[in-house]
């Protein structure tokens, strides 16, 4: 009963946190941290002790996968390169200096113990920051970056620690250190693009979408678990699955059973990061008496970790300086190879009239030399900039998964207690203050989101193709009057609708006023429906049956109405 209590008022108090913060205009988690720590010291409020394995190995799959699925597989290897230093790079700096600076604090704790600690408060958690920079409108390839390294860092900085921890115990060396972490990368991505294809093409063949969708509740543990049974990272396992399932999932599985999906997985991963952080919150008041019943100095601590807070922001914020001059150096080089590249794609023509090249390869010239195109034009158009820069390095903020991970250091650790409570002052100083003032800082360097003008052209163009396709598959059918109407109610008429309108100087004032009595008629059919629904003349399937169809095209319009391609 005690359970079903705390999971009741847990819940509602997740969902009533949202809600009031997305009204004042507040990122949940900062506000979930800061009602979490208010309530741990209330009499009445029961101490929180969450086993780190609990978050580790069945909290953090889920919402890992949930991620990744989510990024297009194309975006995540065009910020490759900014993903993998900030992901990898900075959390082995953030690692050693952090190691260092702990050694020099608390003396007592050894080598191992300092680097063990410098892992856990080394990887950032984006949520609190892609929340703030969506809702500010950041251009979608910073946000890509953001929650790339979210994605990746965990991973990183887990093995890291498994590898201080093993020092802890024994002699280890920075070759065995550097093994251990190829041997982990190696193991998950193999393991995780395998189980990822195998789970799609499983799922395809089930019909029925809620079996579907509880499928892939297990997809990630699938994952997760043999890896780490191999000693590997479960958890880069679990975003590289995440990933691969992302990219085949629309063709191999329906569009029904991948709207139930994405609907049923943003509800789990929304309750599982509220929980995360309002847990992290809750934490405080037992760390705190754990430390004093050690008998060490909760002062103490708490200045040690306002130190190592200072060093992990002033590391990130000059590690971002030469990684944006990479990428400027990079987006100079794509910009030189473009007018190679237009030759190349001129010669395309010349290739396909010659007889000597067969079929297969000609493909795969053609896709080579337009994804190269693609790339070098996605770097041109879309650049980061120093305005980028300075949102990347103001976007340090730890989360429960450094608490949790501190959590796990062995209970005969020097210390143990004051350490944890070290991380946890690390996670809530860089969550509150830079969570905090992120807005401003997003505004007072005014970065520019998407071009929309770009994104409106780009959606035409890929609108022709498509009517173009299903032109072509329209055009061996003999009905005329059911292709005509086929083309009205399709894709085809709703392009030439859409031709019009662009010829109309009052195009969005007109769509937005279709767009208004569209909703306003469907409101007065659904009105309609439920009054139906009470007589009891109609059977339930047939009501459900045209909710549906209400449902499927209300959706669509309010998609429309909110898109900033309209």
């Amino acid at each position: 009963m005690d359970l079903t209590l705390i999971a009741v008022v847990g819940v509602s108090s997740i969902v009533a946190v949202a809600a009031l913060s997305k009204r004042l205009g507040l990122a949940a988690p900062l506000v979930l941290v800061v009602v979490g720590i208010a309530l741990s010291f209330l009499p009445w409020v029961p101490d929180v002790d969450v086993e780190p394995e609990l978050i580790l190995a069945v909290v953090l799959p889920p919402l890992l996968y949930s991620a990744a699925v989510s990024m297009p597989a194309q975006d995540f290897r065009r910020n490759f390169k900014a993903i993998s230093g900030l992901a990898v790079l900075l959390v082995v700096v953030t690692t050693a200096g952090t190691g260092l600076l702990f050694h020099l604090l608390i003396p007592d704790i050894g080598w191992a113990t300092a680097f063990a600690l410098g892992a856990v408060v080394s990887p950032t958690d984006a949520v609190a920051a892609t929340s703030v920079g969506r809702k500010l409108g950041l251009p979608s390839r910073l946000l890509t970056v953001l929650e790339g390294e979210g994605l990746v860092n965990d991973a990183s900085a887990l093995v890291l620690l498994r590898s201080a921890v093993a020092a802890m115990a024994g002699a280890v060396s920075l070759w065995h250190v550097a093994g251990d972490f190829v041997y982990s990368v190696i193991v998950a991505t193999v393991i995780g693009a395998l189980v990822g294809v195998i789970g799609v093409r499983v799922r395809g063949w089930v019909n029925d979408t809620v079996l579907n969708t509880a499928l892939s509740f297990v997809v990630p543990f699938v994952a997760f678990v043999p890896v780490e049974e191999l000693e590997a990272s479960g958890v880069l396992a679990v975003v590289v699955c995440g990933l691969v399932t992302g990219h085949l999932a629309p063709r191999y599985l329906k569009a029904q059973h991948r709207i139930g999906e994405e609907m049923n997985w943003h509800t789990v991963a929304f309750l599982l990061e509220s929980a995360i952080f309002l847990i992290m919150g809750l934490s405080l008041e037992h760390l705190v008496d754990e430390v004093q019943d050690s008998g060490l100095s909760v002062g103490e601590a708490v200045l040690f970790g306002l130190i190592a807070s200072v060093f992990v922001i002033a590391a990130r914020m000059i590690f971002v300086i030469p990684l944006v001059a990479v990428l400027k150096r990079d987006e100079r080089r794509a910009a030189a190879r473009i007018p190679r590249l237009e030759r190349w794609q001129a010669g395309l023509d010349r290739l396909a009239e010659d007889d000597a090249v067969d079929d297969r390869r000609r493909f795969h010239i053609e896709r080579r030399v337009n994804r190269a195109s693609a790339d070098a034009d996605f770097l041109v158009s879309e650049k980061l900039g120093w305005r980028g820069g300075v949102v990347l390095a103001w976007s340090g903020m730890r989360g429960a998964i450094t608490l949790a991970a501190a959590q796990t250091l062995p209970e005969d650790t020097p210390y143990r207690a004051e350490l944890i409570l070290i991380a946890f002052v690390v996670a809530v100083t860089t969550l509150l203050l830079q969570g905090s003032t992120l807005p401003i800082v997003i505004r007072r360097v005014q970065i520019p989101g998407d071009d929309t003008d770009r994104l409106r052209t780009q959606y035409d163009d890929l609108l022709d193709e498509l009517v173009s396709a299903a032109e072509e598959a329209l055009a061996d059918e003999d009905d005329t009057d059911v292709v005509d109407r086929v083309r009205a109610d399709g894709l085809v008429g709703r392009r030439a609708d859409r031709a019009r309108a662009q010829l109309d100087p009052d195009n969005d004032a007109r769509r937005e006023q279709y767009l208004r009595l569209r909703l306003k008629s469907l409101a007065a059919e659904r009105a309609a429906l439920l009054e139906a629904r009470s007589h009891g003349g109609y059977s339930s399937q047939t009501l459900l049956t045209a909710q549906r169809m209400l449902d499927v095209e209300e959706a669509r319009l309010e998609q429309l109405q909110d898109s900033t391609l309209r």
